[in-house]
C-alpha cells in the first residue's frame, strides 16, 4: 500500500529527448582549491517552514562541511561529505535538511553515485541528459559542462530532484512529503587548509 501511496504522488520519468551519444558525461568534481560557500537557505517541510544561513567548506577532491544556522539564533546543524560517506551528529535538526549523499553533492556541483551498468545518454542542443540504472535508478543533466540537475528514480518515477542554476540558486524537492530546500549562494570565497576537526563531531 505505502509504494503504491508513493508511485502516487511522484512524477513520471519523461523518455530521454534528443540524438544518442557516447556515455561518457562530463567531470562535475569539485574545484581545485578549497573553498568557502556562503549561502541562505529556506526549508518547507509540511507545515513547518524554516529558514537561516549557511556555508559550505569545501576540500577537493571529496570532503564537504555544511552549516546550518536557523534564523533569530533558534538552533544550528551540520552535515559532514567525505566520498560516498554523509555523517551528523547524534542530535541534529539537519536531518530534515540535508538528502542523501549523492543529491547533497550535486546541490555541491559533484557527481558521486553508485557504479550502475547500462547507462544511456541523449544530446538535445547544448544540453546532455543520461539514464543511469536498469531499470534506471538516476537522471542526470547537464548543461554544457555544467551539472544542472540529479533525480532519483525509482519504478519509472522521480522520488526526489537537486536542481541548480547558473545563478546560483540550488533547490531539493522530496516528492512524497513535499519537502524543498532552497539554498541561494551569496559569497564563494578561496581559503587557506581547513582544521583537521571540522571533519568530525565531538
Amino acid at each position: 500500500m505505502g509504494a503504491l501511496a508513493l508511485a502516487a504522488c511522484a512524477p513520471a520519468l519523461q523518455p530521454l529527448s534528443g540524438v544518442p551519444v557516447p556515455a561518457r558525461l562530463p567531470a562535475a568534481e569539485l574545484p581545485p582549491a578549497r573553498q568557502l560557500v556562503v549561502f541562505r537557505w529556506e526549508l518547507h517541510d509540511g507545515e513547518l517552514v524554516a529558514r537561516g544561513d549557511g556555508a559550505a567548506r569545501l576540500a577537493p577532491p571529496d570532503s564537504a562541511r555544511l552549516d546550518f544556522f536557523v534564523a533569530g539564533g533558534m538552533g544550528s546543524g551540520a552535515a559532514v561529505l567525505i566520498g560516498d560517506s554523509l555523517r551528523l551528529p547524534a542530535t541534529n535538526f539537519t536531518t530534515r535538511l540535508v538528502p542523501a549523499a549523492p543529491l547533497l553533492w550535486a546541490a555541491l556541483g559533484r557527481l558521486d553515485l553508485p557504479a550502475l551498468a547500462d547507462t544511456v545518454a541523449r544530446v538535445d542542443g547544448s544540453v546532455l541528459r543520461a539514464d543511469i540504472g536498469s531499470p534506471v535508478q538516476w537522471r542526470v543533466t547537464f548543461a554544457g559542462t555544467r551539472l544542472q540537475r540529479l533525480e532519483r528514480v525509482a519504478g519509472g518515477r522521480v522520488l526526489e530532484s537537486v536542481d541548480r542554476a547558473a545563478s546560483g540558486q540550488v533547490s531539493y524537492r522530496q516528492e512524497r512529503d513535499h519537502r524543498t530546500l532552497a539554498l541561494v549562494i551569496t559569497k564563494v570565497d578561496e581559503v587557506a587548509p581547513f582544521d583537521s576537526a571540522i571533519w568530525t563531531f565531538p
